[in-house]
């Protein structure tokens, strides 16, 4: 059963000569992950103050991102030999985000200019970080296109565009996705104000993500007693492998 975590947002948004300041309150800054947990939505609103009144021309939009931790992962390319299919080439990618959604109020390259999103690592193929490759394989970028195709058809990849409602060019609103195999660790929430593609005000909090209760202590013991947690799951398999067997037994004889 999904629960809500609000992220209550007051953007302090200058005049034109004016100093900007990002002011943050949290209703809930925690996602607890316990045997039974099957994602959450998180709710993500806020409002603009300004000190003038609304500027003219292009109007104000919103883009919100989400980002797991980051570790380096190897991908792999299959290839077809002697009739079977194998791992053949693969390319290192130094970071990649667990998880990563970015929601905004309209298409992404119309509220947002490509420098920007250079400077700002803003979309999801920016937030990956590939520095090199093996010098014998060419098409590098397929192997980062494909590690985003795989996480995005597992939800742990989300383009969300047009998914910012703004009101009045004053207040804004979106609700983003949590799936159930989330990473433990921080997740870095950005909330970025654009006008005519360029980025006029921006702040960064994050969302704690933990195990909790059993799966808290599972986890602990995992890596603090790699071969007492070995021993205790052996210990369960055999148990229920002979518990099946002796069902089986009394539904057969009965």
């Amino acid at each position: 059963m999904a629960r809500w975590f609000l992220l209550t947002l007051v953007l302090m948004v200058p005049g034109l000569a004016a100093s900007e300041e990002v002011v943050l309150g949290l209703s809930s800054d925690q996602v607890s992950i316990t045997t039974s947990f099957d994602g959450d939505e998180i709710l993500i609103f806020g409002a603009v103050k300004r000190e003038e009144p609304i500027p003219t021309g292009p109007p104000l939009e919103v883009v919100i991102t989400v980002a797991g931790p980051s570790d380096p992962i190897t991908v792999w390319r299959k290839a077809r030999k002697f009739g079977i299919w194998v791992n053949s080439d693969a390319v290192e990618v130094d970071l990649a985000p667990s998880f990563y959604a970015v929601a905004s109020s309209g298409p992404l390259n119309s509220v947002l200019s490509n420098t920007e999103d250079l400077r700002y690592k803003i979309t999801v193929d920016r937030a990956i970080r590939s520095v090199g490759a093996p010098s014998g394989i060419e098409d590098t970028m397929s192997f980062t296109d494909a590690l985003i195709r795989i996480r995005e058809n597992a939800g742990l990849y989300q383009n969300l565009e047009n998914a910012v409602a703004v009101d009045q060019q004053t207040l804004f609103r979106t609700a983003i996705e949590m799936p159930a195999n989330l990473t433990e660790g921080n997740y870095a929430t950005r909330i970025f104000l654009t006008r005519d593609g360029q980025v006029i005000s921006d702040y960064e909090t994050v969302i704690d993500v933990r195990k909790v209760g059993l799966e808290r202590w599972l986890f602990t013991l995992s890596r603090q007693q790699p071969l007492l947690y070995g021993l205790m799951s052996l210990a369960i398999a055999i148990a229920a492998g002979w518990g099946a067997s002796a069902a089986f037994r009394l539904m057969r004889n009965g």
